[in-house]
């Protein structure tokens, strides 16, 4: 049994470029909770938190960056080619992240917790959960994973992997293995699988049907008598979803459903429709407690004005009870125009240079779309890892 009483942790693990982060998502699609104990690290060092001036006071001012900031690459590269020194480094951050993990938990209304974290079972963390998940990909797919979504040399990818210890001590500890090796519908099987045997109570979305359904199309009549509604979209809605995002966006290769099934290994998607005529769709995540809203269409006969507060609204609602701090949305050109319906919804255009806290700079740092404008709202005061 986990040490938090009433929930049932998930310890999720795997070596480096296996794909921790895909399967932690689809358990979030699935109903469970996420945290992501790597990200909470980086945001146990950054300018302002706890571990920021231990780090220095052993590392030295030589990993600082212009802004002040640590410089993850340059203390990587360090500690990965020094285990003394990742040792006095994981010292620092490993209580830091403990006690993170632990509110957390303990504030999430969630009854299932998916903790994600490299070093689950070195770091102690795998002691408090009630069931090891490893994900398990081969060298070469690790590999290929880091220097192509991660930007790594192949020499720094190959140091990276050769630093952690062999896939097969995480497999040994495992009560549940997935193999991350094939497209996203076999991997989701495995983790819908797993979570129907392992989780009490865990009920599961049936298999995805052969021939996925098309959008039928809004009219303007249906959009003027219709009420809106919102719903949370399944893997099994994907081509709902495609036909819906090609029908409204301005140019762009046309997607496939095949693209948005991998789409939900990254973030989650709200439907809105009048009845059964989906007419605006949402892609959004929270990663390290802030929730990006990274995908915007609408049907172009319903107007902004009505459909962003009821779909910006779901998704803020779900934001707090993920305890995310902060929304950022990266409007598309046709959008960011409604800047009084924004502002209406609490949120003000801003430079990503402008936002106080390194992980909301950082999540802002990465525009999905070229030209998108940036809008922001503060969800709440109280901020993990803030110092005393």
């Amino acid at each position: 049994m986990s040490k938090w009483p009433g929930k049932y942790v998930i310890g999720l693990t795997g070596n480096i470029g296996t794909g921790k982060s895909v399967v932690r998502r689809m358990l979030e699609n699935l109903g469970a909770y996420g945290i992501d104990a790597d990200a909470l690290a980086h945001r146990a060092i950054a300018r302002g938190a706890p571990g920021y001036r231990p780090v220095l006071n052993i590392f030295g001012q030589w990993i600082l960056n212009d802004d002040d900031e640590i410089d993850r690459g340059k203390l990587g590269r360090l500690v990965f080619a020094d285990p003394e020194g990742l040792r006095h480094l994981e010292e620092i951050i490993h209580p830091l992240v403990d006690q993170a993990v632990d509110i957390l938990i303990r504030r999430a209304p969630q009854k299932v917790i998916v903790l994600e974290a490299i070093k689950l079972i070195e770091a102690g963390l795998a002691q408090g959960c009630d069931c090891i998940w490893v994900v398990y990909a081969p060298p070469d797919q690790q590999l290929s994973r880091l220097i192509n979504n991660r930007k790594m040399t192949p020499d720094e990818a190959r140091m990276r992997i050769e630093a952690q210890p062999p896939q097969e001590d995480k497999i040994a500890a495992a009560q549940v293995v997935i193999r991350n090796t094939s497209g996203f519908e076999d991997t989701w099987k495995q983790v819908s699988a797993a979570w129907r045997t392992f989780i009490p109570g865990g009920a599961v979305e049936p298999a995805l049907p052969k021939v996925l359904p098309q959008a039928p199309a809004a009219t303007a009549a249906s959009i003027k008598s219709g009420v809106l509604s919102v719903s949370r979209a399944r893997p099994k809605d994907s081509a709902i979803i495609a036909s819906l995002v090609n029908r409204t966006r301005r140019g762009g290769h046309p997607l496939s459903p095949e693209d948005i099934l991998a789409a939900f290994g990254e973030k989650a998607f709200l439907l809105l429709q009048i009845g059964e005529v989906p007419v605006g769709v949402i892609g959004w995540q929270v990663e390290n407690l802030v929730t990006r809203i990274l995908d915007v269409y609408l049907d172009p006969l319903i107007p902004a004005e009505k459909a962003l507060p009821v779909l910006i609204k779901e998704v803020e609602s779900a934001s707090r009870e993920l305890q995310s701090e902060a929304a950022l949305v990266f409007a598309p050109i046709e959008l960011s125009q409604s800047a009084e319906t924004w502002g209406k919804l609490g949120y003000e255009a801003r430079a990503p240079e402008s936002l106080g806290v390194p992980a909301w700079r950082e999540a802002a740092s990465d525009a999905p779309h070229p030209g998108a404008v940036l809008y922001f709202k503060q969800l709440r005061q109280d901020r993990v890892l803030r110092p005393i």
